[in-house]
């Protein structure tokens, strides 16, 4: 059937900030929709309240609602812009409840607009645990036997009933939050007490554990007309009782047989066809490593995490073709590069994907693997062979390692090497590889880890290599044989006593250089030529260089906290400027959720790690005029440097550029020359050379490592003690990594960011953040334009501004921020010569595209040209709001206090002509619970105590509880708050945790002195317990602030008639 000629305007739902779980596969998926749908001639309305997107622009959407995606909100925008209908399901599981709700309450009966594509119907039964194991159940599909509790004492009954060991899942939860194996009755007791509050419905599934067997996916899509196929199917390497997320996943499936790949694929077909879904769907099978047994696990009635890395192996746009089945049409109607949307993509190679995790950066967080998501983002990686793929793919995940290989096990012995496999963990696959190394038998391995045979010996395949090129030092056939079987040209240099530069110059000689492989869908089974291409080592190229001029723009990587999804953000608007100003635009990037992979968005694509070697064979084959590292984040910057020293030409702000910004020493002598004042400090070396250089500066100090992106290890230090504490144990301190030790100023943040082009620069906007300094600017509120300081301190902001990028030569973008002390003096906290995390949100906010602009002044057209001719542009009239959002409920045992080490994973925004209500919307964007009633549970250090006063009071006088530890409490009834006082959790009392869960606690407000950082101590207990039980939890005063304006603005008081 044709598509609908009855509907004009559809809504989108996005899926709101990134949080672990649900991140930039539905940036991804989403602006394919609403492409899709423009391209159809629908007029698209998009609901999404994440600034850091693409999705999000202007030009994705016809019109664009950055509001809360709250119910109220989307009735606000349902009943205004009148919607024909409306697409649920590419918003993650966000959009999927939202649009649940909405029919629910009647709003959409009540406006005549329709949920396009699977039926409301078939997403509760698939959504619904009992309705989809009865509806498995009536098409003879298994299912595991469960049983749902609502209490503590049925889920014990359950599990007892069911035998242990179990499995609990949460209802209605994102990515796992809450669930968990249980051996025996004490961890199924505990785990059953947080999964029954985090889930909104207070239901938890109590079902059978299955851990061990081999975790297998099929994305299958179906339209209209029961046309059904599968897309691709995948395995996880780890076997299930690690999230899929988690795993490292291969596609296509490498160890079934051919009767259990059609059993599987059947099954997957029957079920979707049985749901009647209509659009993308990805089922979850567990399969019996030692019999034809499975399990349905699961099926997701949208577009999932797993149909981004889907798209991307196979080359098939699963969400732009569901978008089109939603509005009617059939596969067979949707043509896609050479084929019709209903044929099933073949694949002649192996992609892995490998998940990034950000245990590096909170080494508190306990890095065991279950069935709650703990991965921020993910690389995917493309080879001839399972060994390739996986090397290529270790060395993308940028986490210092260039080979399945990690130092940190070189001194573990085999017996703790094998008990430390037994759990999933974050580098269990390096371990393996060690101990193939040291020749430990397959079958304990198997043993303890329960990964395919297969995999296994794949590993010892490569561990086999290692070998013989150890042995055979210099020799090219041995270089050739390693080479082909993915290592890197570092590790080859380590085995070999050389360099990676070294072997490079070897490779050069002997003219030992991979060929480019096309991925069209249809193993090449039709005449095609999609520009999507991954590295090889065999005899044909298939990737075509034209005689066009040529710019390579670096991606970022793969997501992970402090480079998100703005990065992205910065790279596909590039291409675009690239492209229209007559160049041929090239992206090398190897994260399968972003839109910059998505091979319609520039002229070619390689899907290649971002690594020195691999980014010189493109450049040696294609010979671009430029290479753009500047909007790649870090990851592109780090790579600036050796991408110079071997002749490459960098476009835009130059590697010495860099190193001014980038360098201690010559960062102080240009702001030396400058005349503009920075905290005082230096850069050590030694641990004495630290404490002396504290001593000269005085306490309290910033310490952190050199060269570092996101605060990670930044902390600030109060005494002697403490600092020999964190020199010791939180970063390697040596000759090539010193560490600086600076005076920690109290004052408010700003942030700019900015674009010079060698003469003139220009500033779209000056941020001003809610928090005073000492909390990273990620994970500060910011607001555009500034609310609280002078006109003379901007013009001094401007005016160092415009110096630093002539001074440093900035080409491009650039981002400073500065710190106002209470006399109105500035100081410079850093600058970085690059595109940061606010060019999206500034660029929405002040209507400037500054990705865009920058690309040009790259490309060599003047600011003036561009028809810029004053530094700052006049102001906005209303104002926008940033605030971050975390997602501690999903990493346990790490410390929500925030501090200059960055832990948010995404952000929110939220706009009004009152900057009350702008800060309100932003608040809830994020998903905060913002209630004007309840208790306020108060334990502040004794240096906030004065200041926490006035605020606690303006609660008191609104109408709250407040409920304090006793210090607090006696300070807050001696100056006549009514306080009700708790006993301290370390004087043995649970009354502080029993308050928190029994759910009347709305805010926890929690400060610590500077010089208590003890990882047990009381307040770390209560952020937990708050954490836990989603209660919204402040860790600094000037949040408070906020918070309560917004309050006030939306209560009404209570008083005596003679007040």
């Amino acid at each position: 059937m044709p598509k609908r000629t009855d509907l004009k305007k559809i809504l989108v739902i996005g899926s709101g900030p990134i949080v672990i779980g649900q991140a930039a596969e539905f940036d991804y998926a989403g602006t394919q929709a609403c492409l899709a749908l423009k391209e159809e001639g629908y007029e698209v309305v998009l609901c999404n309240s994440n600034p850091a997107t693409i999705m999000t622009d202007t030009t994705i959407a016809d019109k664009v609602y950055m509001e809360p995606l709250t119910l109220e909100y989307l009735a606000k925008v349902i009943r205004y812009e009148r919607p024909d209908a409306i697409v649920p399901g590419i918003g993650g599981q966000t959009g999927l409840n939202l649009a649940m709700q909405l029919e629910k309450k009647g709003v959409l009966r009540e406006c005549n607009a329709e949920l396009l594509g699977t039926s409301s119907e078939s997403i509760e039964r698939a959504e619904d645990r009992e309705l989809f194991k009865e509806l498995c159940e009536e098409i003879g599909e298994p299912v595991l036997s469960s049983v749902i509790a609502e209490n503590m004492e049925d889920g014990l009954r359950a599990a007892e009933e069911i035998g242990y060991p179990v499995v609990l899942r949460p209802a209605f939860t994102l990515g796992g939050t809450g669930g968990g194996f249980a051996d025996n009755p004490q961890e199924c007791a505990e785990i059953l007490r947080g999964a029954l509050e985090l889930s909104p419905v207070h239901q938890v599934l109590v079902e059978k554990s299955i851990k061990g067997y081999k975790e297998i996916e099929y994305e299958v899509i179906r339209d209209a007309n029961d046309t059904a196929i599968t897309v691709c199917n995948m395995e996880n390497i780890d076997p299930v009782g690690i999230h899929t997320g988690d795993s490292i996943v291969v596609c296509p499936s490498q160890t079934l047989t051919n009767k259990e790949y059609h059993m599987l694929r059947d099954s997957a077909l029957k079920i979707i066809r049985a749901l009647k879904i209509e659009g993308g769907c990805n089922v979850q099978f567990a399969l019996d490593p030692l019999s034809f047994n499975y399990y349905v696990i699961e099926v997701n009635p949208r577009v999932s995490r797993s149909s981004a890395l889907a798209s991307k192996a196979s080359g098939y746009p699963i969400a732009r073709v569901s978008a089109k089945i939603a509005v009617g049409m059939h596969l067979d109607e949707i043509q896609l590069a050479n084929t019709p949307a209903s044929f099933e993509p073949a694949l002649d190679y192996v992609v892995t994907k490998m998940p990034r995790f950000p245990f590096d950066k909170f080494s508190s967080a306990n890095n065991k693997l279950s069935t709650q998501m703990k991965a921020t983002g993910e690389v995917m990686s493309i080879g001839r062979t399972i060994e390739e793929s996986l090397l290529k793919a270790a060395r993308s995940l940028e986490i210092g390692v260039n080979h399945l290989y990690m130092k940190k096990f070189d001194s573990l012995s085999e017996e703790e090497m094998l008990s430390y496999i037994a759990d999933g963990t974050d580098d269990r696959i390096y371990a393996i590889a060690e101990l193939l190394r040291r020749n430990t038998d397959l079958g304990l391995i198997y043993d303890a880890t329960k990964i395919d045979m297969l995999f296994l010996e794949k590993v010892k395949n490569i561990v086999a290599m290692e070998r013989l090129v150890k042995e055979n030092k210099g020799d090219t056939e041995a270089l050739y044989a390693a080479k082909k079987m993915g290592f890197s040209d570092e590790f080859i240099g380590k085995l070999w006593d050389m360099s990676g530069e070294d072997i490079y110059k070897i490779r050069c000689e002997k003219n030992i250089f991979p060929v480019y492989k096309m991925i069209d869908t249809c193993a090449s089974e039709f005449e095609s030529y999609i520009p999507y291409f991954y590295s090889t080592y065999e005899e044909e190229n298939e990737s075509v260089v034209s005689d066009k001029k040529k710019i390579i723009v670096l991606g970022s990587g793969p997501i992970r906290i402090g480079q998100g999804v703005e990065f992205d953000y910065s790279t596909v608007h590039a291409v675009t400027t690239i492209k229209k100003s007559g160049f041929e635009a090239i992206i090398i990037n190897n994260n399968p959720e972003t839109v910059s992979t998505d091979y319609t968005c520039s002229d070619k694509l390689y899907f290649e790690p971002l690594c020195t070697e691999d980014v010189m064979n493109i450049i040696h084959l294609e010979n671009p005029v430029g290479v753009i590292a500047s909007l790649g984040g870090q990851t592109a910057i780090n790579l600036s440097d050796s991408l110079n020293r071997r002749g490459v030409k960098i476009i835009g702000t130059d590697c010495a550029a860099i190193d001014r910004a980038e360098n201690r020493d010559l960062f102080e002598k240009v702001l030396k020359e400058l005349n503009i004042p920075q905290p005082k400090g230096q850069a050590v070396t030694k641990i004495e050379d630290g404490v002396r250089a504290a001593k000269e500066i005085g306490y309290p100090v910033l310490v952190r490592p050199s060269f570092v992106l996101g605060g990670r290890a930044m902390q600030i230090v109060a005494d002697e003690e403490q600092l020999r504490r964190y020199l010791r144990t939180a970063v390697e301190i040596d000759e090539d990594k010193p560490v600086l030790v600076d005076k920690y100023i109290s004052g408010k943040e700003l942030e700019v960011d900015a674009i010079c082009d060698g003469t003139d620069v220009f500033v779209p906007g000056i941020m001003e953040l809610v928090e005073r300094t000492g909390i990273h600017s990620g994970d500060s509120i910011s607001v555009y334009p500034t609310f609280s300081i002078s006109e003379k301190t901007k013009e001094t902001i401007l005016d160092y501004t415009k110096k630093l990028g002539l001074g440093i030569g900035i080409v491009g973008l650039y981002n400073i921020q500065f710190i106002v002390d209470k006399d109105e003096n500035v100081f410079i906290i850093e600058v970085n010569p690059r595109s940061s995390r606010t060019v999206p949100f500034l660029s929405k906010a002040t209507g400037y595209s500054l990705a865009d602009i920058a690309t040009l002044v790259i490309l060599g057209k003047s600011l003036k040209e561009q028809g810029f001719d004053r530094i700052y542009p006049e102001e906005k009239k209303r104002w926008y709001v940033k605030v971050p959002a975390f997602s501690f409920s999903k990493l346990r045992g790490l410390d929500a206090y925030l501090s200059p080490e960055m832990k948010s994973t995404g952000e929110a925004i939220g706009y009004d002509d009152k900057l009350t209500r702008a800060l309100y919307k932003a608040l809830k964007a994020s998903g905060m619970s913002v209630m004007n009633y309840g208790t306020v549970l108060v334990t502040v250090a004794d240096k906030d105590k004065e200041e926490a006063l006035p605020l606690i009071r303006r609660f008191y006088n609104m109408g709250f509880n407040i409920q304090a530890t006793e210090g607090t409490a006696k300070f807050l009834k001696a100056n006549g708050i009514r306080t009700h006082a708790l006993k301290k959790i370390s004087d043995g009392s649970n009354e502080i945790p029993n308050a928190i869960r029994q759910g009347y606690v709305t805010y926890v407000i929690n400060t610590r002195d500077m010089n208590s950082s003890g990882v047990l101590s009381d307040g770390h207990e209560i952020r937990r317990c708050a954490v836990e039980n989603n209660v919204t939890m402040f860790t600094s005063l000037d949040t408070v602030k906020v918070l309560l304006d917004v309050l006030e603005e939306t209560t009404l008081g209570i008083s005596t008639i003679d007040a």
